[in-house]
């Protein structure tokens, strides 16, 4: 058996930040990715992280406070304050750190930081390395594994945790390259496996944010939290949803509809393109829905009045996806764009520490839920959310390692990990081995059709039960699965299948609190309850798997300086 004081699982932001923690702190620690780490998707995000550093001209009065109740406020005061604070508090520090390890973050004339607005801040505090700041956080950040000499498990993937007696003894995973099962105990787990956005049709998101780490900790005993929150980002690429990101909006992009009309002084008048993304997003898609929009279903988020040298400046990627992509220079022709599903406000139920219910678990980044972005996640606050929360979640890890969940309990884990590893083997083997007559490719798109067309930014009763209907009718299929592959190695067609089943259970508890859930809020909007309830609503949904499906119950939401007033822009 291989043993890891901590393991980390996902080499995105999150995890590698989780990781490098725990090494700090004295542990032995491994990372055991899917992919290459610089593959995660950590990578693809482009506009900025927030951080209330003062830089910009406009916001030289700029601190944590305003930046924690703009964030609550964003969050429709579905967010949990005492979380707030501290993500917002840590903010500047996290970002000085990632500076001095050599992030090569925009400046300003002067040398500082550069930042812009991003929608829902009443400050420009997005740092940004022109419009790639993931691509340049991840790569600092695997630099900083690589200094330390970290153990990486690359291509390899998570298919059970171990969990007895409320106590996680470490994972069974897939070697991808071999095709071989192996058992890794671990004193400490800690998941930064990202979102789930392929679980929708028209999603901005990588092919591997399928929501395997939320749906493996759900499947263990773990509790998700909020999973009906699901953020559209309102400028994704008409045709592939590749994100544009809120980071054009904030350099002076506009919106405009076929007639010509900046339209979001219809729903935002204050803030206009600058709202917060839920706003933006149905803002979008009602001009669409209502015959204002271009043929096919866009609107234009038209660049051309910044000028040639600020786009390329400062949103270079941006101006190459659109030219590879649709053919359109932003330098001279408005870019066609519509919502697409971008963000998980809800995941793995975590606290501030990413500490869960099994003893020894750990969640940090888009798959947690700690929670900081409530019903709406501000844009630069997923970036942020990592590199704190990732922090701090490998910081308790090696507390506990050295602790309760040390080398002692490695031989207990043994005997856990061989019963937890004859059933899990069962399960991929009999998925090697599947011949029934449901494709289940088919079945993975009929998921993200009837995801985004039922439980996506409009909703309303009849059309969540028709969504939730349809996951279970998949549920019943999917036992009945052929595979086409039956090879061992690299056999993506094999490790996609055996995330099939966790997609539809992880979709079953969105559609499931969706339909509880009778009110508006944030990024829920239900057209048959269009006011937002705080008497009977403002609460975290709490979803347990059962036989029958998700059980839900709820908890209180701590509010600790901002009582819930208009959400208004």
């Amino acid at each position: 058996m291989i043993y890891h004081e901590v393991l980390v699982v996902g080499g995105g932001l999150a995890g590698l930040r989780a990781a490098i923690e725990a090494h700090d702190a004295g542990c032995e620690v491994a990372v055991l990715s899917r992919v290459h780490p610089v593959r995660s998707h950590s990578v693809a995000a482009q506009g900025g992280v927030n951080a209330a550093l003062g830089n910009h001209p406009d916001a030289s009065d700029d601190n944590p406070e305003r930046h924690a109740f703009d964030t609550v406020k964003g969050s429709d005061y579905l967010a949990d304050q005492d979380a707030v604070e501290i993500l917002t508090g840590e903010a500047p520090g996290r970002i000085y750190e990632m500076e001095h390890w050599g992030c090569p973050f925009s400046r300003t004339s002067d040398g500082k930081i550069a930042q812009r607005p991003f929608g829902g801040a009443g400050y420009p505090r997005c740092c940004y390395a022109a419009d790639k700041t993931g691509h340049a956080l991840l790569h600092t950040m695997f630099e900083q594994t690589l200094k330390r000499g970290l153990r990486i498990y690359e291509e390899w993937q998570v298919v059970s945790l171990a969990v007895a007696d409320g106590r996680c003894h470490g994972v069974i995973a897939l070697d991808m390259r071999t095709g071989k099962l192996e058992a890794v105990g671990a004193g400490a787990v800690v998941f930064g496996t990202g979102g789930a956005g392929r679980i929708y049709a028209r999603s901005t998101n990588n092919i591997i944010n399928t929501g395997s780490g939320m749906a493996i900790a759900y499947m263990a005993g773990v509790p998700l939290k909020d999973m009906e929150f699901i953020q559209f980002h309102p400028t994704s690429l008409f045709g592939n949803n590749v994100l544009m990101t809120e980071g054009a909006r904030g350099e002076g992009g506009y919106l405009r509809n076929a007639l010509g009309e900046r339209f979001m002084e219809k729903y935002a008048p204050k803030a206009m393109e600058l709202g917060p993304r839920d706003i933006v997003a149905r803002a979008i898609q009602t001009e669409i829905n209502e015959g204002r929009g271009f043929p096919g279903g866009y609107v234009q988020l038209d660049l051309t009045h910044l000028g040639a040298e600020k786009i390329l400046e400062r949103l270079p990627a941006i101006r190459d996806i659109a030219i590879n992509f649709t053919g359109v220079d932003p330098i001279k022709e408005p870019i066609p764009i519509q919502p697409g599903q971008h963000y998980f406000m809800g995941g793995i139920d975590t606290d501030a520490d990413g500490v869960t219910e099994v003893a020894g678990f750990y969640a940090a980044g888009e798959c947690s839920c700690v929670s900081v972005h409530g019903a709406n996640r501000l844009g630069g606050n997923s970036l942020l959310e990592t590199i704190v929360f990732g922090r701090r979640a490998g910081l308790h890890a090696s507390t506990y390692v050295k602790g309760e969940g040390g080398a002692r309990a490695k031989a207990g884990s043994e005997k856990v990990l061989a019963k937890v590893m004859a059933d899990t083997e069962k399960r991929v083997i009999w998925v090697l081995e599947a011949d029934g007559p449901e494709d289940p490719a088919g079945l993975r798109d009929e998921l993200r059709e009837s995801m985004f067309r039922n439980v996506g930014l409009f909703r309303e009763e009849k059309g969540m039960l028709e969504g939730l209907d349809k996951v279970r009718e998949l549920r019943g299929r999917y036992p009945r699965i052929g595979i086409r592959n039956r090879g061992r190695r690299y056999n993506l067609d094999w490790a996609r299948n055996l995330e099939l089943e966790g997609m539809i259970l992880v979709a079953e508890a969105i559609a499931a609190g969706a339909l509880a859930r009778k009110e508006s809020r944030g990024s829920h909007f239900r057209t048959d309850y269009k006011e937002r309830d705080d008497q009977n609503f403002l609460k975290h949904t709490i979803a347990r798997l059962t036989d029958d499906g998700p059980r839900l119950e709820y908890r209180p939401v701590t509010i600790t300086r901002w009582e819930p007033q208009a959400r208004t822009y």
